[in-house]
Order: C-alpha cells, then structure tokens, then sequence
C-alpha cells in the first residue's frame, strides 16, 4: 500500500506540472513555430508520413556494421527517450535507421496529461522530432553483427506489438528502451523517473561505455 500510495502522490504531482506545462506549450507555441519547433513535441505525436520519405531500408549490399542507439531529445515538456537502430557505412556513419519508442497515441496533449495519471493508449513508432538530429540530447550507440541485429530487431518488433499503454509513472519512455537495452545484455536503471538525457547517461555509465555486442551474446 505505502507503494502504491507513493505512486499515486508522484502521479498527482506529475499530472499538476504536465497541466502547467501545457498552459506553457500553449502559451508558446507562437514562438516555437517562429524557431521551427513543433509544438507537439510535449506529447510526442507520430509524422508517419515524414518519417516514410526520410527512412530508407536497408540493403544487404551495403557495407558497415548493424546498431542500436539509446536517445534522448529535447521537446517542449521534458523530453523524450526512444531507440535508433540500423546500418552504418565503412566509416561509421548511419546510412540507414528507423526508430522505436512508446509514447502516447494521438496528437492532442490531452492523452500525455492523462497519462500521468492513469494509462493511456500508446504508438511505438517514431514521434515528431525523432528523426531531427539537432534535438538529440544525449546518446548511447552499441554496433553488433547482422545475426546479433537480427534478433534485437525481431524483440523491438514484438515489443511494438505487445506494448499498447503507456503510463509516466507505470510504464514509460525510459521503461521501453531499458527493456530492449537488457534484452541486448545490458544493464538498465530499474528507476524509471528520470528525465531522459539522465536516463540515457546512466545507461551508458552502468554498462561502461560498451561499445559493442559480441557475436553469440545475445
């Protein structure tokens, strides 16, 4: 009961600043059209249609390593944490990636309030600002061979399918990139309440700063 209580009084209190927070993204949202920055970025809604001709496949031709990058970005509220997983080229650049990360359905911040508080239906695709490098504020990436990539991206897709909540204080954005990331063999902060650059930091601190998954690990 003391539990459940403490999350019900961090709920409350989460919900009381996601409310002031949406008077501040509504107040501002004239100015963060002025500098470029969508205004829905406080509820993370979907831009399917942008992230159709941004995202390419991957082709088995191309040369370079598999990876899986652990994110955080900025966003009017207090961020977002999602994953990044693809292709490098020879020199180690992304040449190809799609984006997994569980955020609430729609584009009304009215869902992302109320999730607060009590679950609310969830996407696990990219959501606005993902695919822009210039909001990314931290970053975890570990490369791998196609047979270990193979089997992370076969546990993201099933984790898409099977994750149709999401809840601050239940089940977050942190909660579904710690799952993929002890999936892979690392450690994760089972302390899901932190805002995201600190959650993504604390990821790569507690695994050291590995760098790679070894063939067979996973």
């Amino acid at each position: 009961m003391p539990g459940f209580l403490g999350r019900t009084i961090v709920g409350m209190c989460l919900c009381l600043s996601a409310l002031a927070l949406s008077g501040t993204i509504e107040a501002g949202s004239a100015s963060a059209r002025e500098r470029g920055v969508s205004t829905r970025y406080a509820h993370h809604s979907t831009t399917r249609q942008a992230v159709r001709r941004r995202v390419r496949q991957p082709s088995q031709a191309q040369g370079g390593q598999y990876f899986v990058e652990f994110r955080a970005r900025y966003a009017l509220s207090y961020g977002h944490t999602f994953a990044a997983f693809g292709r490098l080229d020879a020199s180690g650049n992304i040449r190809t990636f799609e984006v997994a990360g569980l955020h609430p359905a729609g584009e009304s911040s009215v869902p992302w309030m109320v999730g607060h508080l009590l679950p609310v239906p969830s996407e696990t695709g990219p959501s606005d600002g993902d695919m822009d490098p210039q909001y990314i504020s931290a970053r975890y990436r570990v490369t791998m061979d196609e047979a270990e990539y193979t089997k992370v991206v076969a546990k993201i897709r099933q984790m898409q399918r099977s994750t149709p909540l999401w809840s601050a204080t239940l089940y977050n954005c942190n909660s579904f990139v710690g799952d993929i990331a002890r999936f892979m063999g690392l450690r994760a902060d089972i302390g899901t309440m932190q805002v995201p650059p600190s959650y993504i930091a604390s990821l790569k601190a507690l695994n050291n700063g590995q760098s790679v998954i070894s063939a067979g690990s996973i």
